[in-house]
């Protein structure tokens, strides 16, 4: 029997079997896919992630091979937000494909005693653990759904994934450009739509937008490479020579979330406990964020140092971080998709309030780069050239500002 089995290996999963296995607690990470999916939802790694991975000693190669961006944006305004201003040692966002940021994160996991078992579709919960398609039970004191929005193990636990359905969809390409913008990226929006052009490694280019045509609309079906190019024509006056997609997919503004993130020897992270429209890029780094606040809590319980209580904190601080993801994302949509003359006129509005007032830029900074996140304990306690390698073991660190917990916030404020 496994203290923890996780349901899904992707980066929250993946994060959480980490932190398990730091905290002594046996693990094993069930994932239905055979093969980890080349096509990548999430390139953005935040600040306050980077840092996650300094703690625990990881976060050179993700700065060796991400693309460092020293700024970011809210609602795809065209004022970019100086990320220079934030109290971090990486005032900076890095580009770097989902894929590979698995891939490291598995590594990690193998590497401490986690298990990653491929090709094992979970069907349910049962006394004893779950339940895998084929009649194989795997037993586990507790179980973690990181399984992505359709999540079995939410389901099974029937825990309420409250919210709404899209109303309004955008499209995204993985492309080859032979004219790309100058210096590879590029953001323009008016009446006829809204894209960013991202630069990916292996000369391949992200194109991801939307356009009036989907406002409102029910699912437009699979989106082909004549309808990108017409749409990034129309948005930008050039389809940026834009051929051989490797990947083309289309995204929703469904929000919703999990009314509770544990129920007994349950619990949700990531996807399975909050979905969104894709703004910001911010998703995997809750996801992450997530897993990096339970890991420490679950393996203590696990292994007998804490009461079982300790995990009803993990609601209480990480559901009001969801929350707020929600509200921020569907301000976001709305700025993003508002392509009439009033949406135009609002995006105007706002993108002065920004440019003119630079509290509201590096509030807007730290809550995309999630520095600002606060627990009734206490804030995160920023780095003082020693507080993350001596987080790296795991446990808590006493400093002048007071004991700190091993996810790097405050265990009581001094």
């Amino acid at each position: 029997m496994y203290d923890v089995v996780i349901v899904g290996a992707g980066p929250t999963g993946l994060w959480l079997a980490g932190e398990l296995r730091l905290g002594g607690a046996s693990v094993a990470v069930l994932e239905t896919r055979r093969e980890r999916d080349p096509n990548s939802k999430a390139l953005t790694i935040h600040p306050r992630t980077i840092e996650i991975f300094d703690c625990r000693g990881v976060a050179e190669p993700f700065l060796r091979e991400g693309l460092r961006i020293p700024n970011g944006h809210f609602g795809g305004l065209a004022d970019r937000m100086d990320f220079s201003v934030l109290d971090t040692p990486y005032p900076f966002t890095l580009a770097l494909p989902q894929a590979r940021t698995e891939e490291l994160l598995e590594e990690r996991a193998v590497e401490m005693g986690a298990t990653v078992r491929r090709g094992c579709r979970v069907t349910g919960l049962v006394p004893e653990g779950v339940s895998l398609e084929g009649g194989e039970v795997v037993a586990a004191r507790y179980v973690a759904g990181c399984d992505g929005t359709r999540s079995t193990v939410r389901e099974a636990a029937g825990i309420e994934f409250a919210g709404t359905d899209a109303t309004t969809w955008g499209w995204l390409g993985d492309v080859v450009l032979d004219d790309p913008p100058p210096r590879g990226f590029s953001s323009v929006t008016g009446p006829s739509g809204g894209l960013m052009v991202v630069p990916l490694p292996g000369g391949v280019h992200r194109i991801v937008g939307g356009d009036p045509a989907t406002n409102g609309a029910e699912w437009p079906g699979e989106l082909t490479l004549e309808e990108l190019r017409a749409s990034v024509t129309a948005i930008a006056g050039t389809d940026f020579g834009l051929r051989d997609p490797r990947w083309l997919s289309r995204f929703g503004n469904a929000t919703r979330q999990a009314v509770a993130y544990r129920s007994g020897n349950v619990l949700l992270a990531g996807d399975a406990a909050h979905m969104h429209f894709p703004t910001g890029g911010v998703g995997m780094n809750v996801g992450i964020q997530d897993a990096h606040n339970l890991g420490w809590k679950l393996a203590a319980v696990a292994a007998g140092r804490s009461d079982s209580a300790l995990l009803d904190t993990y609601h209480a601080e990480r559901h009001p971080v969801g929350a707020d993801l929600l509200r921020h994302t569907r301000a976001q949509t709305a700025l993003m998709t508002g392509y009439s003359p009033e949406g135009q006129a609002l995006r105007a509005v706002v993108s002065g309030l920004i440019a003119s007032a630079p509290d509201m830029s590096k509030v807007l900074a730290e809550r995309l780069s999630g520095l600002d996140v606060a627990y009734a304990t206490g804030r995160r306690v920023p780095d003082d050239g020693t507080l993350f390698a001596r987080l790296r073991t795991g446990g808590h660190v006493q400093t002048p500002a007071g004991l700190v917990r091993p996810d790097g916030h405050l265990a009581a404020v001094s």
